[in-house]
């Protein structure tokens, strides 16, 4: 999302907190694919999701959503919901059913880890950026390194069709609702933002959980732990540090280090479950995360063709 004029102004933060709170956002982004995979022993997925987002929204509002600058129009409000549709539900729905179906958190988190690698492709092809050469090669090196990891799995049976497919969907859904968000809802307050993305995905995720799950939900104190986890420290605290970020004109910066976050879910999952990555595992996610990286370093450079007109014309 693109800063307000209010939040391009300011001031820099001191590094040590720049580090501190972008660590903190990667962890939590990273562990919080373990989190998902010890809560759905407990929950189906679109029960849990319904219930996280029913949950995060009423905190979301009373944390920072009353201090929000709200959409003026239905229409952006509709944009504003798509995009978090997008963003939450499909995205979400997908990756945790790819883990209820037995795709690993440390994989799940791998494939999802190539969003901006997808995004850069989209927008070279169809919104007329074009990628350096760096960037074309990292996007090679990235599916390279996806490929190490997923391939032999898949070959040997270790990973369902069903589990690929569905973390696929949950790649395809985040991509579209980053560019979905950055084409109609750029300018959107971050605040608001987010309280209508948790207030769209929990309208959906819970008609859907009594439907198709029959709102499958053991209620206990590792659920409740499951769920303040990804209430408290994922949904409300990684987005106020994205938002503080973004203020102090750091996002960037924090959301390029995403591509740290499978191997975090790979040692969480580890401490958690004793699922022992792979050496080729290991090797294919720094090939991944290099690829990512590349494509993430420079942004994609503007072209203006010649069908379109130019700049400050009508």
């Amino acid at each position: 999302m693109t800063p307000s004029t209010e939040e391009r102004a300011a001031p820099p933060l001191a590094r040590a907190t720049v580090v501190a709170l972008s660590t903190y956002f990667v962890v939590v982004w990273g562990s919080g694919f373990v989190a998902s995979r010890y809560a759905l022993q407990f929950a189906a997925p679109f029960t849990y999701i319904g219930v996280r987002y029913g949950i995060a929204l009423v905190v979301a509002v009373l944390a920072f959503g009353l201090r929000a600058r709200w959409p003026r129009t239905p229409a952006q409000w509709g944009h504003v919901a798509v995009a978090g549709l997008l963003s939450h539900a499909g995205y979400l729905g997908g990756s945790h059913y790819a883990q209820r179906w037995g795709l690993s958190a440390g994989i799940t988190a791998l494939v999802l880890a190539l969003q901006p690698l997808l995004t850069a492709v989209v927008v070279s092809r169809w919104l007329h950026e074009r990628l350096g050469v760096w960037q074309k090669i990292g996007v090679g090196v990235g599916l390279a390194g996806v490929a190490l990891v997923v391939g032999p799995r898949a070959v040997a049976g270790a990973s369902s069709i069903a589990s690929l497919l569905a973390v696929a969907w949950a790649l395809v859904c985040v991509t579209a609702g980053t560019l979905y968000q950055r084409q109609f809802g750029a300018d959107t307050d971050l605040r608001a933002a987010v309280c209508i993305h948790f207030a769209a995905t929990a309208a959906v995720m819970l008609p859907l959980a009594v439907a198709v799950e029959g709102f499958a939900i053991e209620w206990s104190a590792p659920i409740a732990a499951a769920l303040s986890y990804h209430v408290v420290l994922g949904s409300i605290g990684a987005y106020s540090i994205l938002h503080l970020l973004m203020r102090h004109g750091q996002a960037t910066g924090v959301t390029s280090l995403l591509y740290l976050t499978p191997p975090v879910a790979a040692l969480c999952e580890w401490l958690v479950f004793g699922l022992v990555p792979t050496p080729l595992m290991w090797a294919g996610m720094v090939v991944a995360c290099v690829g990512v990286a590349m494509v993430t370093r420079a942004p994609p450079r503007p072209v203006v063709s010649r069908s379109d007109p130019a700049p400050g014309t009508p």
